[in-house]
Protein backbone atom coordinates (compact mmCIF):
# COMPACT_ATOMS: atom_id res chain seq x y z
CA UNK A 1 0.00 0.00 0.00
CA UNK A 2 1.34 3.40 -0.73
CA UNK A 3 0.30 6.77 0.92
CA UNK A 4 0.55 10.22 -1.44
CA UNK A 5 -0.54 14.04 -0.35
CA UNK A 6 -1.48 16.16 -2.71
CA UNK A 7 -2.65 19.93 -2.96
CA UNK A 8 -6.40 21.03 -4.14
CA UNK A 9 -8.48 23.90 -3.79
CA UNK A 10 -11.83 23.33 -2.23
CA UNK A 11 -14.52 23.86 -5.13
CA UNK A 12 -16.68 25.82 -2.27
CA UNK A 13 -14.50 27.10 0.37
CA UNK A 14 -11.28 27.84 -1.63
CA UNK A 15 -9.50 26.26 1.31
CA UNK A 16 -6.24 24.62 0.33
CA UNK A 17 -6.09 21.34 2.24
CA UNK A 18 -4.64 17.81 2.05
CA UNK A 19 -6.45 15.13 0.60
CA UNK A 20 -5.10 11.81 1.25
CA UNK A 21 -5.49 9.38 -1.71
CA UNK A 22 -4.62 5.68 -1.11
CA UNK A 23 -3.88 3.21 -4.04
CA UNK A 24 -5.24 -0.02 -3.18
CA UNK A 25 -3.38 -2.82 -4.49
CA UNK A 26 -6.46 -6.09 -6.09
CA UNK A 27 -6.03 -8.50 -3.06
CA UNK A 28 -5.21 -11.96 -4.44
CA UNK A 29 -8.65 -14.64 -4.24
CA UNK A 30 -7.01 -17.23 -0.94
CA UNK A 31 -9.76 -19.74 -2.64
CA UNK A 32 -8.25 -19.42 -5.95
CA UNK A 33 -4.83 -19.75 -4.15
CA UNK A 34 -5.72 -22.58 -2.71
CA UNK A 35 -7.23 -24.33 -5.08
CA UNK A 36 -4.18 -23.94 -7.35
CA UNK A 37 -1.76 -25.32 -4.71
CA UNK A 38 -4.63 -28.67 -4.57
CA UNK A 39 -4.10 -29.13 -8.43
CA UNK A 40 -0.17 -28.82 -7.63
CA UNK A 41 -0.24 -31.52 -5.04
CA UNK A 42 -2.44 -33.85 -7.03
CA UNK A 43 -0.45 -33.55 -9.95
CA UNK A 44 3.19 -33.88 -8.57
CA UNK A 45 2.09 -36.93 -6.51
CA UNK A 46 1.15 -38.86 -9.38
CA UNK A 47 3.86 -37.38 -12.04
CA UNK A 48 6.15 -38.98 -9.13
CA UNK A 49 4.17 -42.42 -8.55
CA UNK A 50 5.00 -42.23 -12.98
CA UNK A 51 8.37 -40.89 -12.72
CA UNK A 52 9.69 -42.88 -10.06
CA UNK A 53 8.32 -46.14 -11.13
CA UNK A 54 5.63 -46.60 -8.49
CA UNK A 55 3.03 -49.61 -9.01
CA UNK A 56 1.48 -49.14 -5.70
CA UNK A 57 -2.62 -49.77 -5.51
CA UNK A 58 -5.06 -50.60 -8.49
CA UNK A 59 -5.65 -46.85 -8.38
CA UNK A 60 -2.43 -45.65 -8.61
CA UNK A 61 -1.83 -47.88 -11.63
CA UNK A 62 -4.67 -46.85 -13.41
CA UNK A 63 -3.85 -43.34 -13.21
CA UNK A 64 -0.45 -44.03 -14.76
CA UNK A 65 -2.31 -44.73 -17.47
CA UNK A 66 -3.56 -41.48 -17.77
CA UNK A 67 0.15 -40.11 -18.02
CA UNK A 68 -0.62 -38.10 -21.03
CA UNK A 69 -3.83 -36.51 -19.88
CA UNK A 70 -2.40 -35.91 -16.78
CA UNK A 71 0.75 -34.32 -18.50
CA UNK A 72 -0.93 -32.16 -20.61
CA UNK A 73 -3.63 -30.89 -17.33
CA UNK A 74 -0.79 -29.89 -15.27
CA UNK A 75 1.19 -27.74 -18.00
CA UNK A 76 -1.78 -26.42 -18.47
CA UNK A 77 -2.73 -25.12 -15.11
CA UNK A 78 0.83 -24.85 -14.52
CA UNK A 79 0.99 -22.03 -17.28
CA UNK A 80 -2.60 -20.65 -15.90
CA UNK A 81 -1.26 -20.20 -12.14
CA UNK A 82 1.89 -18.33 -13.88
CA UNK A 83 0.00 -16.36 -15.30
CA UNK A 84 -2.05 -15.79 -12.24
CA UNK A 85 1.45 -14.96 -10.82
CA UNK A 86 1.18 -17.80 -8.31
CA UNK A 87 4.80 -17.85 -8.84
CA UNK A 88 5.88 -20.78 -6.44
CA UNK A 89 2.88 -23.13 -7.26
CA UNK A 90 3.44 -22.26 -11.16
CA UNK A 91 6.52 -22.78 -11.82
CA UNK A 92 6.94 -26.53 -9.86
CA UNK A 93 3.45 -27.38 -11.88
CA UNK A 94 5.09 -26.07 -14.89
CA UNK A 95 8.97 -27.96 -14.55
CA UNK A 96 7.41 -31.01 -13.78
CA UNK A 97 5.26 -31.34 -16.43
CA UNK A 98 8.31 -30.49 -18.81
CA UNK A 99 9.95 -33.51 -17.36
CA UNK A 100 6.92 -35.14 -18.04
CA UNK A 101 6.24 -34.00 -21.58
CA UNK A 102 9.97 -34.98 -22.20
CA UNK A 103 9.02 -38.84 -21.05
CA UNK A 104 5.99 -39.06 -23.57
CA UNK A 105 5.77 -36.38 -26.49
CA UNK A 106 8.80 -38.99 -28.04
CA UNK A 107 6.04 -41.51 -29.10
CA UNK A 108 4.72 -39.29 -31.26
CA UNK A 109 7.82 -39.15 -33.54
CA UNK A 110 9.41 -42.14 -35.40
CA UNK A 111 12.98 -42.96 -34.71
CA UNK A 112 15.98 -42.72 -36.72
CA UNK A 113 16.13 -46.77 -38.16
CA UNK A 114 18.29 -48.55 -40.99
CA UNK A 115 16.89 -50.48 -43.78
CA UNK A 116 16.11 -54.02 -42.62
CA UNK A 117 17.57 -56.84 -44.35
CA UNK A 118 15.44 -60.37 -44.12
CA UNK A 119 12.38 -61.75 -43.76
CA UNK A 120 9.60 -59.35 -44.23
CA UNK A 121 6.46 -60.43 -41.34
CA UNK A 122 2.73 -58.62 -40.57
CA UNK A 123 1.79 -59.56 -37.69
CA UNK A 124 -2.16 -58.98 -36.14
CA UNK A 125 -2.75 -59.11 -32.83
CA UNK A 126 -6.65 -59.00 -31.30
CA UNK A 127 -8.58 -59.52 -27.89
CA UNK A 128 -11.27 -61.04 -29.36
CA UNK A 129 -14.14 -59.86 -26.28
CA UNK A 130 -14.91 -63.37 -24.54
CA UNK A 131 -15.09 -64.57 -28.31
CA UNK A 132 -17.83 -62.33 -29.48
CA UNK A 133 -15.79 -60.23 -32.17
CA UNK A 134 -17.03 -60.73 -35.67
CA UNK A 135 -14.73 -63.53 -37.23
CA UNK A 136 -15.61 -62.60 -40.74
CA UNK A 137 -13.91 -59.27 -40.19
CA UNK A 138 -11.25 -60.64 -38.77
CA UNK A 139 -10.81 -62.65 -41.80
CA UNK A 140 -11.24 -59.90 -43.91
CA UNK A 141 -8.26 -57.88 -42.60
CA UNK A 142 -6.48 -60.83 -42.35
CA UNK A 143 -6.55 -61.49 -46.12
CA UNK A 144 -6.81 -57.69 -47.05
CA UNK A 145 -3.54 -56.94 -44.75
CA UNK A 146 -1.55 -59.74 -46.02
CA UNK A 147 -1.51 -60.98 -42.07
CA UNK A 148 1.42 -63.76 -41.71
CA UNK A 149 1.13 -64.25 -38.04
CA UNK A 150 -2.42 -63.75 -35.94
CA UNK A 151 -1.97 -63.36 -32.20
CA UNK A 152 -5.59 -63.96 -30.45
CA UNK A 153 -6.61 -63.25 -26.89
CA UNK A 154 -9.86 -63.97 -25.14
CA UNK A 155 -9.94 -67.11 -27.57
CA UNK A 156 -12.76 -69.20 -26.98
CA UNK A 157 -13.89 -72.77 -28.74
CA UNK A 158 -17.21 -70.72 -30.71
CA UNK A 159 -14.85 -68.31 -31.92
CA UNK A 160 -12.59 -70.98 -33.46
CA UNK A 161 -15.62 -72.39 -34.86
CA UNK A 162 -16.54 -69.20 -36.59
CA UNK A 163 -13.52 -68.13 -37.48
CA UNK A 164 -12.96 -71.69 -39.45
CA UNK A 165 -16.05 -71.06 -40.98
CA UNK A 166 -14.69 -67.42 -41.97
CA UNK A 167 -11.78 -69.04 -44.08
CA UNK A 168 -8.83 -68.33 -41.63
CA UNK A 169 -7.70 -71.78 -42.33
CA UNK A 170 -7.10 -71.02 -45.79
CA UNK A 171 -5.35 -68.48 -44.97
CA UNK A 172 -3.64 -69.14 -41.62
CA UNK A 173 -3.67 -72.45 -41.76
CA UNK A 174 -0.91 -73.33 -38.54
CA UNK A 175 -2.18 -72.84 -35.28
CA UNK A 176 -1.59 -73.08 -31.12
CA UNK A 177 -4.72 -72.47 -30.00
CA UNK A 178 -5.38 -73.36 -25.91
CA UNK A 179 -9.43 -71.61 -26.33
CA UNK A 180 -10.95 -71.69 -23.72
CA UNK A 181 -14.42 -70.48 -22.07
CA UNK A 182 -14.95 -66.70 -21.37
CA UNK A 183 -11.96 -64.47 -21.35
CA UNK A 184 -9.24 -66.63 -20.35
CA UNK A 185 -8.22 -68.51 -23.75
CA UNK A 186 -5.56 -67.66 -26.15
CA UNK A 187 -3.99 -68.47 -29.30
CA UNK A 188 -1.72 -68.11 -32.61
CA UNK A 189 -2.52 -68.59 -36.26
CA UNK A 190 0.18 -68.45 -38.96
CA UNK A 191 0.91 -69.27 -42.51
CA UNK A 192 4.50 -70.49 -41.38
CA UNK A 193 4.79 -73.74 -39.40
CA UNK A 194 4.58 -73.10 -35.67
CA UNK A 195 5.62 -74.87 -32.71
CA UNK A 196 3.74 -74.82 -29.11
CA UNK A 197 6.08 -73.22 -26.49
CA UNK A 198 5.54 -72.48 -23.23
CA UNK A 199 7.37 -69.50 -22.81
CA UNK A 200 5.68 -68.06 -20.02
CA UNK A 201 5.02 -69.66 -16.64
CA UNK A 202 0.89 -70.63 -15.74
CA UNK A 203 -1.00 -67.54 -14.91
CA UNK A 204 -4.13 -66.88 -14.52
CA UNK A 205 -5.06 -66.35 -18.46
CA UNK A 206 -3.92 -68.56 -20.98
CA UNK A 207 -0.60 -66.60 -22.93
CA UNK A 208 -0.01 -69.07 -26.18
CA UNK A 209 3.26 -69.42 -27.11
CA UNK A 210 5.20 -70.50 -30.14
CA UNK A 211 8.49 -71.17 -32.55
CA UNK A 212 7.03 -69.41 -36.21
CA UNK A 213 9.60 -71.30 -38.88
CA UNK A 214 10.42 -68.42 -40.98
CA UNK A 215 12.70 -69.14 -43.91
CA UNK A 216 15.97 -68.05 -42.59
CA UNK A 217 15.89 -66.96 -39.07
CA UNK A 218 13.15 -68.04 -36.30
CA UNK A 219 11.52 -66.25 -34.37
CA UNK A 220 9.08 -66.83 -31.23
CA UNK A 221 5.93 -65.39 -30.42
CA UNK A 222 3.76 -64.74 -27.54
CA UNK A 223 0.41 -63.55 -27.06
CA UNK A 224 0.34 -61.51 -24.13
CA UNK A 225 -2.38 -61.32 -21.61
CA UNK A 226 -1.79 -60.16 -18.14
CA UNK A 227 -4.46 -59.85 -15.49
CA UNK A 228 -6.00 -56.71 -15.34
CA UNK A 229 -4.57 -54.45 -12.60
CA UNK A 230 -7.96 -53.20 -11.41
CA UNK A 231 -9.48 -56.24 -10.66
CA UNK A 232 -10.25 -56.90 -7.25
CA UNK A 233 -8.28 -59.18 -5.81
CA UNK A 234 -5.81 -56.28 -6.74
CA UNK A 235 -2.63 -55.82 -8.75
CA UNK A 236 -0.40 -58.43 -7.53
CA UNK A 237 -1.41 -61.17 -10.37
CA UNK A 238 -0.92 -58.57 -13.17
CA UNK A 239 2.30 -57.54 -11.74
CA UNK A 240 3.64 -61.40 -11.34
CA UNK A 241 2.24 -61.86 -14.92
CA UNK A 242 4.08 -59.37 -16.37
CA UNK A 243 7.53 -60.15 -14.72
CA UNK A 244 7.06 -63.13 -15.81
CA UNK A 245 7.00 -62.48 -19.55
CA UNK A 246 10.33 -64.07 -21.45
CA UNK A 247 12.93 -61.64 -22.17
CA UNK A 248 14.97 -61.49 -25.39
CA UNK A 249 16.91 -64.36 -25.88
CA UNK A 250 20.53 -63.19 -27.31
CA UNK A 251 21.68 -66.25 -28.50
CA UNK A 252 18.52 -67.83 -29.54
CA UNK A 253 15.08 -66.93 -31.20
CA UNK A 254 14.19 -63.77 -31.81
CA UNK A 255 11.09 -62.92 -29.65
CA UNK A 256 7.98 -60.88 -30.18
CA UNK A 257 5.52 -60.30 -27.63
CA UNK A 258 2.19 -59.37 -29.10
CA UNK A 259 -1.44 -58.94 -27.30
CA UNK A 260 -3.74 -57.18 -24.83
CA UNK A 261 -0.56 -55.98 -22.05
CA UNK A 262 -3.14 -54.48 -19.64
CA UNK A 263 -0.34 -51.71 -19.27
CA UNK A 264 0.50 -48.67 -21.03
CA UNK A 265 4.56 -47.34 -21.69
CA UNK A 266 3.98 -45.53 -18.86
CA UNK A 267 3.57 -48.70 -16.16
CA UNK A 268 6.68 -49.65 -14.55
CA UNK A 269 6.33 -53.45 -15.85
CA UNK A 270 6.26 -52.71 -19.36
CA UNK A 271 9.35 -50.40 -18.96
CA UNK A 272 11.23 -53.39 -17.09
CA UNK A 273 10.33 -55.24 -20.45
CA UNK A 274 11.75 -52.61 -22.98
CA UNK A 275 14.96 -51.80 -20.51
CA UNK A 276 15.68 -55.96 -21.47
CA UNK A 277 16.24 -55.56 -25.13
CA UNK A 278 12.53 -55.00 -26.44
CA UNK A 279 11.36 -52.28 -28.58
CA UNK A 280 7.62 -50.76 -28.55
CA UNK A 281 6.87 -50.98 -32.16
CA UNK A 282 4.13 -48.41 -32.31
CA UNK A 283 6.56 -46.07 -30.57
CA UNK A 284 9.27 -46.92 -32.90
CA UNK A 285 7.02 -45.38 -36.21
CA UNK A 286 5.70 -42.95 -34.00
CA UNK A 287 2.55 -44.22 -33.45
CA UNK A 288 2.96 -44.58 -29.41
CA UNK A 289 -0.11 -42.45 -28.51
CA UNK A 290 -2.84 -43.85 -30.49
CA UNK A 291 -5.31 -45.78 -27.98
CA UNK A 292 -6.44 -49.32 -28.20
CA UNK A 293 -8.84 -49.59 -25.57
CA UNK A 294 -11.73 -49.31 -26.04
CA UNK A 295 -12.87 -48.99 -28.78
CA UNK A 296 -15.16 -46.12 -30.32
CA UNK A 297 -14.39 -44.43 -27.05
CA UNK A 298 -16.21 -41.13 -25.65
CA UNK A 299 -15.00 -38.74 -22.98
CA UNK A 300 -15.45 -41.69 -20.08
CA UNK A 301 -13.11 -43.89 -19.95
CA UNK A 302 -10.10 -42.15 -21.65
CA UNK A 303 -9.09 -44.25 -24.36
CA UNK A 304 -5.36 -45.53 -23.39
CA UNK A 305 -2.92 -47.43 -25.38
CA UNK A 306 -2.76 -51.23 -23.92
CA UNK A 307 -2.07 -53.32 -26.57
CA UNK A 308 1.07 -53.58 -27.75
CA UNK A 309 3.78 -55.66 -30.45
CA UNK A 310 7.48 -55.72 -28.64
CA UNK A 311 9.80 -56.62 -30.80
CA UNK A 312 13.74 -57.98 -30.24
CA UNK A 313 15.54 -54.84 -30.69
CA UNK A 314 17.05 -56.25 -33.48
CA UNK A 315 14.25 -56.05 -35.36
CA UNK A 316 13.46 -53.10 -37.70
CA UNK A 317 9.88 -52.36 -37.66
CA UNK A 318 8.29 -50.43 -40.71
CA UNK A 319 4.96 -49.80 -39.94
CA UNK A 320 2.16 -49.73 -37.46
CA UNK A 321 -1.71 -49.54 -38.07
CA UNK A 322 -4.55 -49.60 -35.25
CA UNK A 323 -8.27 -50.19 -36.56
CA UNK A 324 -11.32 -51.02 -35.22
CA UNK A 325 -12.80 -54.69 -35.09
CA UNK A 326 -16.46 -54.88 -34.94
CA UNK A 327 -17.60 -56.57 -31.88
CA UNK A 328 -14.39 -56.12 -29.85
CA UNK A 329 -13.76 -53.50 -27.33
CA UNK A 330 -10.00 -53.30 -28.19
CA UNK A 331 -8.50 -51.81 -31.54
CA UNK A 332 -6.37 -54.33 -33.22
CA UNK A 333 -2.61 -53.80 -33.99
CA UNK A 334 -0.67 -55.28 -37.11
CA UNK A 335 3.01 -54.62 -37.21
CA UNK A 336 5.38 -55.05 -40.47
CA UNK A 337 8.75 -55.92 -39.48
CA UNK A 338 11.64 -57.42 -40.30
CA UNK A 339 13.51 -60.09 -38.97
CA UNK A 340 16.88 -60.33 -39.77
CA UNK A 341 19.26 -62.50 -41.81
CA UNK A 342 20.89 -65.47 -39.18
Amino acid sequence: MGVKTTPETDARSGTLHDVVTTEVKPRKSGFATFLLFLCALAFVTAALVRLLGIDGTRYMIAATSLTPYITVLGLLVGLFALFRRRWVTGLTMTLVAVVLVANVAPRAFSDARPNGVGQQVRLMTSNLLVGIADAEAIVREVKARRVDILAMQELTPDMVADLERAGLNQVLPNRVFLDEPGGSGSGIASRFPLTQRNLTPPGTLQQAGALVDLPGKDIEVVSVHPLPPVVDAGPEAWQRELAGLPAPDSTGAIRVLAGDFNATLDHVGLTRLLNKGYVDAADQVGKGLIHTWPANSGFWPPPVTIDHVLVDSKIVVDTVDVFDVPGSDHRAVVTQFVVPRP
